[in-house]
């Protein structure tokens, strides 16, 4: 029996061993932090052989809720992570020179396994971090914890925590789908099954995109503080956010502040992944700001001093216009 990987496998074995080694020089995490008195945002990267970012600033926070202070020699994971990295790489080129399934498949299940347990470590670092707090602590707030998100966002107090994989991150999670898409095709050709494995990557490929869309944060009435204006959201027929192409959301009371924001290059446009408006006949439900059917005029008179309302359909935005005396208008108008 044949038991000599694939070209296609084999080279991506080697592709694959090239990226590991690369990201051994980028940061595999990161943690971001947004809140009304640091409008520029703080954030503490996590390389595979420390913690970097504002964690000097984020330590100053942390002694007043009682958090442990962050210090790369706390973690013994810092102390091992790179060789464990570097010894996936070689295990890679070894694949690729050895050219033998059975050692690719060992490879691909060792690195897997891998993935699972470090996500397994990082979570139960974040909920200790996030739970054992000094009872001590100038700020104490009962039955409260601050554990940031494994990934995602989370509101904590009047912080956003953002987690999301950096650039060595997202290598890992690319190196990862990879391998088990090959693993999958070169299982299914060593048992005579072909399969065409150019259709099954671009597929790997399309769901790992769509699995990072930027997706928006459901607006917290009464609670969430507009980014502009920093005043509490309160009216529920209008309302936007701007989503990043990190998958940071700002929120804003209405057009007003949006479009004061995106004039104000606080986020350069290219780095705006979308936009979105709050339906008026549907309140908190946001839609796509370029979908959205506009209505335009003084009688239109948002929270801030915003003219426009956003509807989803055009049907709903029509029962309303006479009455308004508003004129319609696209999102691309009213960008400047």
């Amino acid at each position: 029996m044949n038991n000599k990987l694939s070209v296609k496998a084999r080279y991506i074995s080697l592709l694959c061993a090239i990226g590991l080694a690369v990201s051994l020089l980028f940061p595999l995490w990161r943690i971001d932090l947004t809140a009304p008195q640091y409008p520029e945002g703080l954030g503490l990267k996590i390389y595979p052989h420390k913690i970097g970012g504002d964690v000097d600033v984020v330590n100053g926070l942390n002694h007043y809720i009682g958090m442990r202070t962050l210090h790369t020699e706390d973690f013994f994971e810092f102390t091992i992570l790179p060789y464990v990295i570097a010894a996936f790489a070689v295990f890679g080129l070894l694949t690729f020179l050895i050219n033998r399934r059975w050692f690719f498949y060992t490879w691909v299940v060792l690195f897997v396994a891998f993935g699972v347990i470090a996500m397994f470590d990082f979570y139960r670092w974040e909920y200790d971090y996030g739970h054992n707090l000094d009872p001590n602590a100038a700020i104490v707030v009962p039955g409260m914890a601050y554990q940031p998100p494994l990934i995602g966002f989370k509101q904590l107090l009047n912080f956003g925590a953002y987690s999301f994989p950096d650039v060595g991150g997202y290598i890992f999670l690319l190196t990862g789908l990879l391998l088990v898409v090959m693993l999958f095709f070169e299982f299914r050709l060593s048992h005579k099954k072909e399969i065409p494995v150019n259709a099954v990557l671009t597929l790997a490929l399309i769901f790992l995109l769509q699995s990072c869309n930027v997706k928006p944060q459901p607006i917290a009435y009464g609670k969430d503080a507009c980014h502009f204006c920093k005043m509490i959201i309160s009216d529920k027929k209008f309302g936007a956010e701007v989503v990043t192409q990190k998958g940071k959301a700002y929120k804003f009371d209405d057009t007003h502040c949006l479009l004061a924001f995106i004039n104000k290059k606080e986020v350069p446009v290219t780095e705006i992944a979308a936009t979105y408006l709050i339906d008026y006949t549907q309140t908190e439900k946001l839609i796509p700001a370029e979908k959205a059917f506009l209505l335009q005029g003084n009688t239109v008179r948002g929270p801030m001093g915003g003219t426009i309302a956003a509807f989803e359909t055009e049907a709903a935005m029509q029962q309303v216009q006479a009455a308004w005396k508003a004129n319609t208008i696209t999102w691309k108008e009213v960008l400047p």
